[in-house]
């Protein structure tokens, strides 16, 4: 059984952090459009007035500057918790564990990152690879690449290496019989040798 741990509880909180923030917002913009329409008989003289009318003006002048000090907390309080989501956002992939196998003998996990490198690695094993950047995505992982090869070099001997070495590792490491994989293959020229004239 494999899940995706980190990433499952990182959405979860993500869904309901976006929920309250929306939610919040539309109680807000419905009063405001509530009062403007006159929507509360009682309060049709109020529903005239502006939102930021003499009372308010006068209670920001009665605090000020203890009230702006508030505000500016307020908005470094919030400031820190966007930061924090911004950095677990891009940590996530880093961090999330895969569970292979969940039995009375123990837990086998690995980490995301580490298979990917691994990956990696193997695909940049061919001669005909410059360079080679790996993913897996989704709770059952689907291996997304992106290589780099000689232009000069078969395709099809950089498809058997995908097909009978890299991709057959990933599928031990998992130990599943099927892994879905995408491959971006940009070509490139070999880089030319230097030579050194004394």
């Amino acid at each position: 059984m494999i899940k995706g741990m980190n990433g499952r509880r990182t959405g979860r909180g993500n869904r309901w952090g976006l929920a309250l923030v929306g939610l919040v917002l539309a109680i807000l913009g419905g009063s405001a459009l509530a009062r403007g329409l006159g929507a509360f008989p009682q309060n049709w003289a109020a529903a005239r007035t502006t939102v930021v009318d003499g009372n308010v003006v006068a209670f920001f002048a009665r605090t000020s500057p203890g009230i702006w000090w508030l505000v500016a907390l307020a908005a470094l309080v919030v400031a820190v918790l966007a930061v924090r989501w911004l950095l677990v956002q891009g940590r996530r992939d880093a961090r999330r564990v895969l569970r292979i196998e969940d039995g009375p003998t123990g837990v086998t996990e690995v980490s995301e990152s580490g298979m990917a490198q691994a990956v990696a690695a193997d695909v940049e094993s061919s001669p005909a690879v410059f360079h080679a950047a790996a993913h897996l995505v989704g709770p059952r992982p689907e291996v997304r690449l992106r290589v780099v090869a000689d232009e000069s070099a078969p395709m099809g001997e950089l498809s058997r290496h995908l097909s009978a070495v890299a991709l057959p590792h990933v599928r031990d490491a998992l130990d599943r019989d099927r892994v879905p994989a995408v491959a971006r293959v940009s070509l490139e020229p070999s880089p030319s040798p230097h030579r050194v004239v004394r």
